[in-house]
């Protein structure tokens, strides 16, 4: 019995065996993530009516959808394309999220209902209840926390390879744990950004690469995530000559940065 025993535990812990198990559920772990994982900004956007702009200065109007993998905006009619295809819908891939110049709603386009819903979010950006400024401070502390001990483990697990037994098993499934890493913190949208959360709720300026030509946009920082910033009540183009009209905006953080408080 005891020599039994001890095969089991030694198959257990077979380099090979660990290997699969680690496999197995980095695979699991990042399937659960990225089936939930969606930018916080797009969300606040869901389901109203938005203009895509692209880098080119390509635009695409339609009904907000977002899912995990990606972006659709559903047009309120379908349309023959210039092929001939009838088309009722335009789809972005979460990969091509780096051609994306803006994502732009325009006050002019909203329902009576989607104004009033539009207008408590600025209501609740502007003027915070105690709830909501509470729930963002422990968020942000909680982000603090999983930097601070991602860093720790980081260290721990450096150290362990160097100095424990298990030494070179921990470092024959490095690939494997990294992996995981990489999908937990990819899953909260951005670590606390001490420069960027003090200005939540207020006026700033924000240089934005504009069809490649830098320009400025003034409007009330709402929030912000890895990839974009949401900026409410700007002053946008509307694609006719220099005209522009009210919206709200995001901009991904490769083209645009806060430079100025505007107060």
């Amino acid at each position: 019995m005891p020599e039994t025993e001890n095969g089991i535990f030694t198959g257990l812990f077979n380099p090979v065996v660990i290997t699969i198990l680690f496999i197995v559920l980095t695979t699991f772990v990042g399937a659960f993530i990225k089936g939930r994982q969606k930018d916080k900004c797009l969300k606040a956007f869901r389901d109203f009516i938005v203009t895509l702009e692209d880098a080119s200065g390509k635009r695409i109007w339609g009904r907000l959808r977002v899912e995990a993998t990606g972006l659709e905006l559903q047009y309120t009619q379908p349309h023959d394309d210039a092929d001939g295809h009838l088309e009722s819908s335009y789809m972005l891939y979460k990969y091509e999220y780096g051609n994306i110049s803006a994502l732009v709603r325009f006050h002019d386009y909203l329902t009576e209902e989607n104004l009033k819903r539009r207008d408590a979010e600025l209501a609740k950006t502007y003027h915070p209840s105690w709830w909501r400024r509470s729930r963002r401070k422990l968020v942000n502390v909680f982000k603090t926390i999983r930097d601070s001990i991602m860093e720790v483990s980081n260290v721990l697990l450096s150290q362990a390879k160097k100095t424990t037994g298990a030494g070179g098993l921990l470092s024959t499934q490095d690939k494997y744990v990294s992996q995981m890493k990489n999908e937990v913190i990819g899953s909260v949208d951005t670590s606390y950004e001490p420069l960027l959360e003090k200005y939540i709720g207020h006026r700033v300026v924000t240089e934005f690469l504009h069809q490649e030509q830098p320009v400025e946009l003034v409007g009330v920082l709402k929030d912000y995530t890895a990839e974009f910033l949401e900026i409410l009540d700007v002053k946008y183009w509307t694609g006719n000559e220099d005209n522009r009209k009210k919206a709200d905006i995001i901009l991904p953080r490769k083209r645009a940065v806060v430079r100025h408080l505007a107060e």
